[in-house]
């Protein structure tokens, strides 16, 4: 049976037929197949100060909740006689064709929400296994050119804290250059931290216990301006780490310099305001992540899903890459009905990580693209650039 399954099985969502095929012998999942279950049982697999870290966001959350309930808004509509036997969830981005839309977006203490310590190289390695590209984070346990070693042929970007120090800037986004990353995203919405009541009840805040700082101890510039090494004073290297990063100031007048900085594409991340969107693309800017940092930033705010129209019609011919409440295959189809040129997901592998390992996130990813792919069959879309507004309704709440 299983040689006959596997020469008809070619779309993400057949991977559903070898879970019930094991069900004829007993066997079931061994982690869970819906993001309720993940999260429940990830909270029990974090220690509080990550689980914190990672579940929480700021202030009562009601943006990190509104960033939810925003998919809950729209409605696909289904077309019948599509010839949608076959799926192509392919993407172009920088003159790549990257296999799927999905993107694992940086996340600052990934690499703690895993078993060993190493949670950015067992990322990588589920990116290099499934096609998926990952988005580093600066703050990592493990150095970028570590993580940028396991990704195979898969490619993989760089998420880039400016710090005050420009020579130390210069010198992270030169290094992700020669580790083999392919394009450097920006984070422009935490210049400074965000009210975080989960943390501050703990308080904790991992990095400056030295924790996933191996990016910046690993740095030549870094290193010269502390007095003795990292390793022999490390509470003197986070002291040094926390004024650089906590002195942040970037502004517009800023871009051209990151701009000169590298030839890789260039992303800005942390846009919801149309006008924004088109200062940075007449600045010359390669894309556009529309996204509220899922809500551990600003509370208040609005839900990024009901900023993405906006800052799609302005970007225009730039991609726009979207993240903040996705947690499902049918997220993504509405994130990308409205113009995200690709969607990126945060906490459902970060709980995929801590329950599983690698294997964990490769889980969550398969899970995703699967209930992404049998939305397209069963709704009649053969490839996910058959996405646009013209497929949505408004769903009375």
């Amino acid at each position: 049976m299983g040689l006959r399954l596997n020469r008809w099985v070619s779309n993400y969502g057949d991977w559903q037929f070898g879970i019930y095929l094991d069900g004829l012998s007993g066997k079931r999942p061994a982690l869970p197949m819906s993001y309720a279950e993940l999260e429940r049982q990830a909270e029990g697999a974090l220690s509080a100060e990550i689980w914190s870290y990672v579940a929480g966001g700021a202030g009562d959350e009601r943006t990190q909740r509104a960033n939810v309930r925003a998919f809950e808004c729209w409605g696909l509509v289904p077309r019948i006689l599509a010839a949608a036997a076959k799926r192509d969830l392919s993407v172009e981005l920088f003159g790549r064709r990257f296999a799927t839309p999905l993107l694992l977006a940086p996340v600052g203490v990934i690499g703690l929400c895993a078993e060993d310590g190493h949670g950015d190289l067992a990322c990588a390695r589920a990116a290099a296994a499934t096609g998926v590209p990952m988005v580093a984070s600066t703050l990592s346990q493990d150095t970028m050119e570590a993580v940028a070693a396991e990704f195979g042929d898969t490619p993989g970007w760089f998420q880039l804290y400016p710090p005050a120090d420009r020579e130390l800037c210069e010198s992270l986004v030169h290094r992700a250059e020669a580790a083999g990353f392919s394009a450097i995203v920006v984070t422009l919405d935490t210049l400074t931290l965000g009210w975080r009541p989960r943390d501050l009840a703990l308080a904790s805040f991992p990095q400056l216990k030295g924790l996933c700082l191996a990016n910046y101890t690993s740095d030549p510039v870094f290193r010269s301006r502390l007095a003795v090494p990292p390793e022999t004073d490390m509470q003197a290297a986070t002291g040094h780490w926390a004024l650089v990063f906590g002195a942040q100031r970037l502004s517009w007048d800023d871009l051209p310099w990151l701009r000169s900085l590298t030839s890789l594409p260039l992303l800005l991340k942390g846009i919801c305001a149309p006008e924004d969107a088109r200062r940075a693309v007449d600045a010359g800017v390669d894309g556009i992540w529309c996204s509220n940092h899922g809500g551990r930033q600003a509370n208040g705010g609005l839900p990024a899903l009901d900023c993405l129209p906006g800052v799609v019609d302005v970007a225009g011919n730039v991609p726009v890459i979207f993240d903040s409440g996705v947690r499902s295959g049918a997220d993504v189809v509405t994130a990308l009905a409205l113009g995200a040129r690709a969607v990126a997901i945060g906490r459902p592998y970060a709980y995929g990580l801590a329950l599983g390992g690698q294997a964990g996130v490769e889980h969550v990813l398969r899970c995703m693209l699967a209930e992404l792919d049998l939305i397209m069959a069963v709704d009649g879309y053969p490839s996910v650039t058959a996405f646009d507004r013209d497929a949505l309704r408004r769903v009375a709440r």
